[in-house]
């Protein structure tokens, strides 16, 4: 099946791989001349930017007609993950199984290596995420500021967000900022990438002294830590919380 077509999981339109349903963001650019079509893997979803005036059902169309170029593409990754009831997500680097129940209390809460909660059925993945979004900022607000500690450094403002390019940044006037997403991997991951962005209060390159720093603050294995976000970084993207 190659048409475009429309995925409930995805409450968009969708363009049909081999037999695999892929989520499609429309662009409409003014600049625009011709369609232009990009597989953004950390989403796991495609990206198809038209023209401003443009009947999307033909947009769509000629992007499912791409099938060696979609299957060569979407070979490399894998399906977007729709967190709701029954699903599994990671937390901490574990994955945790969403029991959802009527009955239940609405807050989120991780029990028993789950995360269970009641409240209405379709905004559990939305709840989900402001849960994971809420402990990864105290989390890392606090290991920031107790790694600076340690180090002689002061921190300015912490916050989280969802940037696709790196898990996080310092600013020249010592403000911090992470991927949520963090919260996901195993906490020495965390860990390293929060004392990775403290030594930058110190060191704005990556030069030797720098990262000699960030051993000294790290209370594990760097290497290791960098050596998973490679592998499996990309893979923490692949969690939608919409619905």
């Amino acid at each position: 099946m190659s048409n475009a077509s429309s995925d409930l999981r995805a409450e968009g339109p969708c363009i049909w791989v081999g037999d695999e349903a892929w989520p499609v963001r429309l662009v409409h650019h003014a600049q625009s001349r011709r369609y232009r079509l990009v597989f953004d893997a950390p989403r796991g979803e495609l990206r198809l930017t038209v023209p401003r005036r443009t009947n999307a059902a033909r947009a769509l169309k000629w992007a499912s007609e791409q099938q060696d170029w979609l299957a060569e593409q979407v070979g490399k990754a894998a399906l977007p993950v729709y967190v709701g009831a029954g699903v599994s997500v990671p937390v901490f680097g574990v994955d945790r199984h969403v029991i959802w129940s009527p009955e239940a209390p609405r807050a989120v809460r991780l029990e028993d290596g789950a995360l269970c909660l009641g409240g209405p059925a379709e905004t559990v993945g939305r709840r989900i995420e402001r849960w994971l979004k809420a402990e990864a900022l105290a989390l890392m607000e606090q290991e920031s500021r107790q790694i600076a500690a340690l180090a002689g450094l002061a921190v300015g403002r912490v916050g989280v967000g969802d940037p696709r390019s790196r898990w996080g940044s310092c600013t020249a006037t010592g403000d911090l900022r992470y991927s949520w997403r963090l919260v996901m991997a195993p906490a020495h991951v965390r860990r390293a990438t929060v004392a990775h962005e403290v030594a930058h209060l110190r060191h704005m390159d990556h030069g030797a002294d720098f990262h000699a720093l960030v051993d000294e603050l790290h209370d594990g294995d760097v290497a290791a830590a960098r050596g998973w976000l490679r592998r499996e970084g990309r893979g923490l993207h692949r969690y939608r919380f919409t619905g």
